[in-house]
């Protein structure tokens, strides 16, 4: 598939079918687009964690429930609302996370220099950068292996939860997971209500707030424009 046909597919999938499991090869694909995204110094620093086993799913969503209702969206007591029901059918998870000491200890050999190992000199966490950075190429190798996919993130107080259910490591980061499998139901969010902001209001030229003129001569055209 064309890229731009990719970009142009590409949504987030809320409702996924559990009646069809994601294949190895498909799985493999997307993985093999997240080992191939950029990263500071080639540092590389990120591991993913899968999760296609029932009870490994299973794990994790009782791991990230809320405490007092029993599910991490905002349902009734014990009763998980439409989000959890739609996104905990996905049949894999790919919980995504980063190593700060993979930067650090990167940027500490010699043709970097920095042996301090300071986080200070990153005024930006370039491990989670980069680890946000392989799951957005594991959105885009979703659809171009015909599946439909989530970035969510999870949240605070069941991180610790997460680590303890499936071993991660105190000094790996969890910056996200991303959900895989075939849309079920198409629902509508924020991206049906919210108009996508134009090229003229989000790009800049020369300083923020400069209208100038892209390549072709014309204000703001690109090629979410045509």
């Amino acid at each position: 598939m064309e890229l731009r046909e990719v970009l142009r597919r590409r949504r987030m999938v809320r409702r996924f079918d559990p009646g069809r499991p994601v294949g190895r090869a498909e799985l493999d694909a997307v993985l093999y687009a997240a080992q191939r995204a950029p990263s500071a110094g080639y540092s590389q620093g990120w591991d993913f964690v899968v999760l296609t086993g029932e009870d490994e799913r299973t794990a994790f969503w009782a791991a990230v429930a809320d405490d007092s209702s029993g599910d991490s969206s905002g349902g009734s007591a014990g009763e998980p609302d439409a989000w959890l029901r739609g996104v905990s059918a996905a049949p894999a998870l790919v919980l995504c996370l980063s190593d700060p000491d993979a930067y650090l200890d990167r940027y500490a050999e010699p043709d970097k220099g920095w042996t301090d190992r300071d986080p200070a000199r990153w005024p930006v966490p370039y491990w989670d950068v980069d680890t946000g950075m392989a799951a957005m190429a594991m959105l885009l190798a979703a659809v171009d292996e015909g599946l439909g996919a989530l970035f969510f993130g999870v949240p605070p107080a069941a991180h610790d939860r997460v680590r303890q259910a499936h071993g991660i490591p105190g000094n790996r980061r969890l910056v996200g997971v991303v959900a895989l499998g075939h849309e079920r139901t198409r629902v509508g969010g924020s991206s049906r209500t919210r108009a996508r902001r134009p090229a003229a209001e989000v790009v800049h030229w020369g300083t923020f707030g400069g209208a100038g003129h892209g390549p072709s001569g014309v204000a703001g055209e690109g090629p979410s424009d045509r």
